[in-house]
């Protein structure tokens, strides 16, 4: 790693202070780029020692804003991106065109996954899905799995069981049981999208997501939690593909306990609802239940794996939880997502990923070097049965 490979982290949003101020700090090569400075000038502020965090406007649609970015960079220079997932792609064509490595915390979609081969001849590292989840899902579950298959329980025709929940949920609870740090639109569109999971040893779809809600414990809180999106693919990404006896595998959403009778109307309104209605509702909850100014948010996330005999009986059991909470411009949110796209950005500049576009990390062992410097940088993680 040398200093004149620069860092040029573009979005000085809610979700990016805590990885930022981070690096800045440890490295001192990093700019982040934003529309306006006034967010970078109070990161700035926080950085430690005598390093300083540059700042650089940008503006994807200007011409003028993308020539002056573009000019700034040098091959082999981390570009980072941490505005909406539909703008990576255009981050990740300037990225091609300078020669420099991406990273993003959002899932790779067609889009991306298609400028591989693009990436591979031109000996980059586009690395994707490492913030929370996905993220630090992606990371528990590597290094659950790498230790059951230590342990010599998989392959063998155990009955497995996996899950892995997460949610953003407010640290106080309230009537509602949530809160908003971003527009709620994105989180009602997708309440309407099925969900794919394996349950019972076969594959479930579930049209309406808040109709297969059920009870999760955690340290002796119980949380409500759902399948979300499509589970079925991470089986061969987690190399759970070849048990031919997966009873349960199952990638869902958690919230506090209540969260169902209180969204009951919600869920109505969502079901009924066409995009302009979604979009007033949208902007109703925006203003009845957003966080206010250094309110404390809390994260909450749960991976367990867990191997059975043919009588029902536990042979081996771990998990690993993480369970934070903050506020102002450290959220809880803003570090889990923020400190884990720190990670990948020295492990980019250390050479850890190939060429090509990549889904997060898969290898257990570096995995858990991950989670021990997010422990060193004081998140709260747990482990159960395991050693990180």
């Amino acid at each position: 790693m040398t200093e004149s490979r620069h860092i040029h982290w573009i979005g000085a949003g809610l979700a990016s202070g805590p990885g930022l101020v981070a690096l800045a700090t440890e490295l001192g090569n990093v700019t982040v780029w934003d529309m306006t400075d006034t967010r970078a000038k109070m990161l700035q502020a926080q950085v430690k020692g005598d390093n300083k965090l540059g700042f650089g406007t940008l503006d994807l649609g200007n011409d003028t804003s993308v020539a002056a970015f573009k000019a700034k960079l040098n091959a082999g220079d981390v570009v980072v991106s941490m505005l909406p997932a539909a703008l990576h792609v255009t981050v990740a064509e300037i990225a091609l065109e300078e020669n420099t490595h991406l990273v993003t915390s959002s899932y790779v979609d067609p889009a991306m996954a298609a400028l591989d081969a693009k990436a591979k001849a031109k000996s980059l590292s586009f690395v994707n899905e490492v913030g929370l989840d996905p993220g630090i899902d992606h990371l528990f579950a590597h290094v659950l799995i790498g230790a059951a298959r230590e342990a010599g329980v998989l392959g063998k025709g155990h009955e497995i069981d996996f899950v892995s929940h997460c949610g953003g949920v407010p640290a106080e609870k309230t009537e509602f049981t949530y809160k908003f740090s971003w527009t709620p639109f994105g989180a009602l569109k997708a309440l309407t999208n099925p969900a794919r999971c394996i349950e019972g040893g076969e594959e479930k779809v579930t049209e309406k997501v808040w109709h297969a809600v059920s009870d999760l414990e955690v340290a002796g809180e119980t949380f409500e939690v759902y399948p979300n999106r499509n589970s079925i693919p991470y089986i061969e990404e987690y190399g759970l593909h070849g048990e031919e006896n997966l009873k349960t595998f199952v990638r869902g959403t958690l919230r506090l306990s209540g969260w169902k009778e209180a969204w009951t109307d919600i869920f109505t309104k969502v079901e009924n609802a066409d995009i302009d209605e979604l979009k007033a509702l949208s902007e109703q909850l925006s203003r009845d239940h957003s966080y206010t100014e250094n309110e404390k948010d809390r994260v909450v996330l749960y991976v367990a794996l867990c191997a059975r005999d043919k009588d029902g009986q536990d042979i081996w059991s771990a998990s690993l939880a993480l369970d934070e909470v903050g506020s102002g411009w450290q959220t809880a949110m803003a570090r889990t997502v923020s400190l884990t796209v720190a990670q990948a950005i020295k492990a980019v500049l250390g050479g850890t990923f190939t060429p090509g576009v990549h889904a997060a990390l898969t290898d257990a062992a570096e995995a858990k070097n991950w989670l021990r410097g997010l422990k060193s940088a004081g998140l709260n993680i747990r482990a159960e049965n395991i050693k990180l």
